[in-house]
């Protein structure tokens, strides 16, 4: 999910009107509400003098465990195409309980990387970016 100081009505209309047309289909999760700052302040992103989120980005688990993190200060646009491909990486990685990892650049359908001691000193014989 997305959470912002935003309103509800305000996500809508970004949705709608600016994201729909980046990302094709749209964000494919939900955006959330967080007016009192609640779960900015609880991921030290909140700035209390402005009122608002700066711009952070949380991979979170099924299990409540922070995966990734990215902290932008506002003048610095993020790409929300990246984000969607990390967390398919992180959910291929998961899918196979860690028997393969997704290099730098790595997209669905892609090969991954088989990590262990015979990859060490290996990787730019498998892994053609």
């Amino acid at each position: 999910m997305s959470v912002s100081v935003d309103s509800q009505f305000v996500h809508k209309m970004w949705e709608e009107d600016e994201l729909s047309k980046m990302v094709k289909g749209g964000i494919p999760f939900p955006m959330i509400s967080d007016s009192a700052g609640h779960i900015g302040r609880a991921y030290g992103i909140y700035d209390e003098d402005g009122g608002v989120d700066i711009r952070g980005r949380f991979i979170i688990d099924p299990e409540g465990v922070v995966q990734a993190m990215e902290v932008l200060t506002p003048p610095v646009g993020r790409k929300v195409e990246e984000a969607i491909r990390q967390i398919q990486a992180f959910q291929h990685v998961r899918k196979t309980d860690g028997a393969e990892a997704c290099p730098s650049g790595w997209e669905p359908g892609k090969p991954t990387l088989k990590p262990g001691p015979d990859l060490v000193g290996k990787v730019w014989k498998v892994w053609k970016p």
